[in-house]
């Protein structure tokens, strides 16, 4: 792992263990600073672990329906395009759980360093606490960004990772351009091959919104 600011572990953090924590995340300001690494490193670990098991649940699937196609098949071209893709897809899904496997390689320094760092411990919570208290907001923001597609469709990590950059954007104070880019970079790690792609193109039509009074 390249060395990063505080902020970006802290978001990476947030990500992973935002959908596995309470509903009321504000809970998390009575813990303690061992009880709160512990709850989002937790947190993280079974994130990563669903999105792994699903992913490689659905690689395996394309590959079946696949394999399925080809033994019906009567040598069509037409079947022989349709499981050609169905293997492409089953390849691609096997290319993400690869990818997210890898980024469980980097979890020792990332626990180390928010033991060790309260800036990424704050920062995380900051994160997590705005995304509860503005869920509603955000989400709107999100829907209204999205083209011909709905928030409840969208992938638990790729919704994530934008209920992150869009609260930073509406409601902490940061920059449009640093918000999108980091949102960009936690894609390239956790999302599909075109995730990030569409996470730009979201972000930037929520950065165009009006900014709430």
């Amino acid at each position: 792992m390249q060395r990063r600011k505080p902020q970006q572990i802290a978001r990476e953090l947030a990500l992973l263990s935002l959908s596995q924590l309470p509903i009321n995340p504000k809970k998390l300001e009575t813990l303690s600073d061992e009880q709160l690494v512990s709850k989002l490193v937790l947190g993280a670990v079974r994130t990563l672990t669903l999105e792994v098991q699903d992913t490689l649940n659905n690689a395996a699937g394309e590959l079946q329906r696949s394999n399925d196609r080809l033994l019906t098949s009567e040598t069509r071209a037409a079947d022989l395009n349709t499981a050609r893709t169905m293997l492409k897809e089953a390849i691609s899904y096997t290319q993400i759980a690869i990818n997210q496997l890898g980024t469980s390689v980097d979890f020792p320094e990332l626990i180390q360093l928010a033991n060790q760092d309260k800036e990424v411990r704050n920062y995380a919570k900051a994160i997590i606490i705005t995304v509860s208290e503005n869920h509603q907001a955000i989400e709107e923001s999100i829907s209204h960004a999205l083209v011909d597609w709905q928030v409840t469709r969208l992938a638990q990590i790729d919704r994530d990772i934008l209920q992150i950059a869009t609260a930073e954007i509406k409601f902490m104070k940061v920059p449009d351009s640093i918000a999108i880019n980091e949102a960009v970079e936690l894609a390239k790690r956790y999302s599909g091959e075109d995730g990030h792609r569409f996470i730009n193109g979201v972000l930037r039509r929520v950065s165009e919104q009006k900014q709430p009074v």
